[in-house]
């Protein structure tokens, strides 16, 4: 039987992996990573590709090793001519990329995967019991660490076409999708308000002779981070952890979180499209979208205004906010009979364990971890609560 069995190979998977063998003394004989997919953080990649980022929108300090100073050390020490923007020191895409590499070549950590698919736990005398669709592992502690990567949002007026218009619709971060093979002939329509949206409209424009729209259902809204710095301290949460009431925990998450935001950086590099006429920006929301009778294209119908014809749209729009995990997270609700706030997410304690052995990370620690639980740092975070209860 494992003492750690983390399920989930992404960002928080990899990152509370390289925590507990560096700082909880578990030994590498007795944690095992369970992913499917073939090389660690395979989403995070695919996504960072898919949006055309140059930049992390998270400082130098918030990456996957144990020492803070870890990622500007490898930069000065190993990659000379990396690249930083400000403010905040951001490290690009690309050293942060080669830096995950390095913790994860230097810590051997391939070598602890199991590629499989997790379908069920279930709790087993000492521990819990994993179901995969290649076998059964046991581990004293569990940790589930999915990411929303698995559920991106399709809007309703966008599902309602998807069969009959598949091939003129897709979603960034659909699997399969990606940008740098992404050839689309006539105009293209990316809908979505945020970091996202901004950069894959200003990346295809760069490529794209054929037109870019970018449309948005508010004007854009400018933020560095998605939530302010203060929810990194006790600044903010100390008032989020004094209630109990989870409904007032979701409401603190929905009000303080900058969603479909964008970075000034991001902003100012939309503008020079926008001013160069590479992008034309049209703020408006989709109310219904239907096949062009005219021709192979799609219009999409919002109040107020004539249908705006594409010959492609590309949806933009983030993830789903429904509890991640899937069929796994279901079940395990149910087998494990374990405690969910009205939204339906974990309600878990300080160590973020939600049932005997079961800890959780990412989205599903919001409740707990704040704002910051789905990024970067909170993968961090979680770490150092886990190592703490050791």
């Amino acid at each position: 039987m494992l003492d750690w069995l983390i399920v989930g190979g992404g960002v928080h998977g990899t990152a509370i992996c390289t925590q507990l063998l560096k700082r909880g003394r578990v030994s590498r004989d007795r944690i095992r990573v369970l992913d499917p997919h073939d090389e660690p953080l395979a989403r995070w990649h695919a996504f960072t590709r898919n949006t055309g980022m140059p930049f992390l929108r998270s400082p130098v300090a918030h990456h996957l090793d144990v020492q803070p100073a870890a990622l500007h050390h490898f930069a000065e020490t190993e990659a000379p001519e990396a690249r930083f923007t400000r403010p905040y020191h951001r490290p690009s895409v690309e050293l942060f990329r080669r830096h995950c590499e390095a913790v994860i070549e230097r810590n051997d950590l391939r070598a602890l995967r199991s590629r499989a698919t997790a379908l069920q736990v279930r709790a087993r005398e000492g521990g819990l019991a994993v179901e995969t669709d290649a076998g059964v592992l046991t581990a004293r502690r569990v940790l589930l660490a999915p990411g929303a990567g698995d559920q991106p949002y399709w809007p309703s007026w966008a599902r309602a076409i998807r069969g009959e218009l598949g091939g003129v619709i897709d979603h960034v971060f659909d699997r399969g999708w990606e940008l740098e093979t992404f050839a689309p002939s006539g105009r293209t329509v990316v809908v979505g308000g945020g970091i996202t949206a901004a950069q894959v409209a200003v990346s295809l424009a760069r490529r794209h002779s054929g037109g870019v729209a970018l449309l948005m259902r508010h004007a854009p809204r400018v933020h560095q981070f998605d939530s302010d710095v203060c929810w990194l301290g006790e600044q903010c949460m100390r008032h989020f952890r004094r209630t109990d009431d989870m409904r007032h925990r979701r409401d603190i998450l929905r009000r303080v979180r900058h969603r479909g935001s964008m970075p000034p950086d991001v902003y100012r590099q939309l503008r020079k499209a926008l001013t160069r006429g590479a992008v034309c920006m049209i703020e408006a929301e989709v109310e219904r979208a239907t096949a062009d009778p005219l021709g192979r294209g799609i219009l999409l119908h919002c109040a107020g205004q004539p249908p705006i014809a594409a010959d492609h749209v590309l949806l933009a729009t983030g993830f789903d906010p429904r509890r991640p995990g899937g069929e796994l997270v279901d079940r395990a609700v149910v087998e494990l009979d374990l405690p969910v706030a009205p939204c339906g997410y974990p309600v878990v304690d300080g160590r973020l364990e939600w049932g005997r052995g079961l800890h959780v990370t990412g989205p599903l620690a919001e409740l707990e971890i704040g704002p910051v639980a789905r990024n970067i740092i909170g993968a961090r975070y979680a770490a150092l609560r886990l190592v703490e209860a050791l």
